[in-house]
């Protein structure tokens, strides 16, 4: 069962395929994070995986869309799926552009487990500079 993720704006995605082969998803979960992301992603996750009769055990790889993006949704999309496929032992890929899930897919079949995927914000980040 592959996971792949989008959390590039306030609306976060995600969907379920049988295997690599699967053209077309069996299952697809979308809604209006906004910015509590970080609240709802593994509550979301836990229930969407239920609700079709799968547990986070049952994953053989996981793909996350790696932008551009919100920088602070990015950041937890990628925390929460490189934690995942670290626990699970199971491989992780980032891929941009319209045509990330394809690509994710195709990354994934020589994917090894232990590498994170790594955001890819599309601009320098907007955070505030230490003070002196």
């Amino acid at each position: 069962m592959i996971l792949a993720l989008k959390t590039d704006s306030p609306v976060t995605e995600m969907w379920l395929f049988a295997d690599l082969d699967a053209s077309a998803p069996s299952a697809q979960l979308k809604w209006e994070s906004g910015r509590d992301l970080s609240l709802q992603l593994l509550g979301h996750l836990t229930s969407f995986l239920e609700s079709h009769n799968h547990k986070l055990t049952d994953l053989t790889g996981i793909a996350v869309f790696s932008g551009p993006g919100s920088f602070t949704s990015l950041r937890i999309g990628h925390t929460v799926a490189n934690a995942l496929a670290d626990s699970l032992g199971v491989p992780v890929v980032g891929a941009q552009g319209s045509r990330w899930l394809d690509d994710g897919k195709t990354e994934l079949r020589q994917a090894k487990p232990g590498r994170p995927a790594l955001p890819h914000y599309g601009a320098d980040a907007h955070i505030t500079r230490p003070k002196t």
